[in-house]
């Protein structure tokens, strides 16, 4: 793995984040000492990453949800300011 200095990591940024996407990752070091690992991620599946709907049909949303607690609500703060 290729190790690059902090100025060169900073005025060729574009050009080795391109180089990471098609040949993989490198080092970056301050005063010769590896401070960080450049690395490509992996994108998701298409299938993993589709959660909307995932429980579509499971769940029930009774008729008076807006309504749930209610009497609780105003015994403790109703009339108050």
């Amino acid at each position: 793995m290729d190790t690059v200095n902090i100025h060169e990591a900073k005025t060729h940024l574009s050009r080795l984040i391109d180089r990471v996407a098609s040949s993989g990752g490198f080092i970056i070091a301050k005063a010769g000492k590896p401070v960080a690992k450049i690395v490509p991620l992996s994108a998701p599946d298409s299938d993993k990453a589709k959660r909307l709907g995932f429980m579509a049909g499971q769940l029930r949303v009774p008729a008076d949800f807006d309504r749930m607690g209610e009497q609780e609500i105003e015994a403790l703060f109703g009339g108050q300011s």
